[in-house]
C-alpha cells in the first residue's frame, strides 16, 4: 500500500511555551504516517530537544526568532524539517560526551545532539546566510 505523501508546515514563536503546539503537529503527522507508539515518542523527544537547541543556542533565548517545522509522510516513514534563523553551528564538531568520568564531572555539552542521532534513523542540517539552518530528523516505520 502506498501512502500519499502529506505536508504540513506550522511556524511558531521560539519559546518553551511553543512546545507543546510543535510536539502536538509532529505527533499527529507521526501517527498519520504509520509509525507504532514507541517511534512516535522517539520523534517527540527528538524534535522537542531539536526545538530546545534552536532556542536556547541558535536564538540565545526565548523570543528571538521563529521555528519553521514542515511534517511530510513519506513511503517509509516521516520526514521533519525545523528551520530557524539563529546562529549556525556544525553538528559534526559537537563531541559526544564522556559518560566514563566520574557523575560530577560529566559535562552534558553535546547529549541533546547525541539523543536526537539516537532516536532517529537520519539527521541532516544544512546553514545559509540567506535562508538559515534547517535541521532535518528521519524515521522510518
Amino acid at each position: 500500500m502506498v501512502l500519499p505523501v502529506l505536508m504540513n508546515t506550522i511556524t511558531v514563536p521560539g519559546q518553551f511555551s511553543s512546545l507543546a503546539e510543535i510536539g502536538e503537529f509532529v505527533t499527529q503527522t507521526a501517527e498519520a504516517a504509520g509509525l507504532d507508539e514507541n517511534a512516535v515518542y522517539a520523534v517527540q523527544l527528538a524534535v522537542d530537544e531539536a526545538c530546545t537547541n534552536i532556542i536556547e543556542h541558535a536564538y540565545g533565548g526565548e523570543g528571538l526568532g521563529d521555528i519553521e517545522c514542515t511534517c511530510n509522510t513519506v513511503e517509509e516513514g516521516i520526514e521533519i524539517t525545523l528551520r530557524d534563523t539563529g546562529e549556525s553551528f556544525d553538528p559534526n564538531s559537537i563531541p559526544e560526551p564522556d559518560f566514563n568520568v566520574p557523575l560530577e564531572e560529566l559535562a552534558l555539552s553535546g547529549a541533546g545532539l547525541l539523543l536526537i542521532r539516537k532516536l532517529m534513523d537520519d539527521i541532516r542540517y544544512k546553514s545559509s546566510p540567506n535562508s538559515g539552518n534547517e535541521l532535518i530528523l528521519v524515521k522510518r516505520k
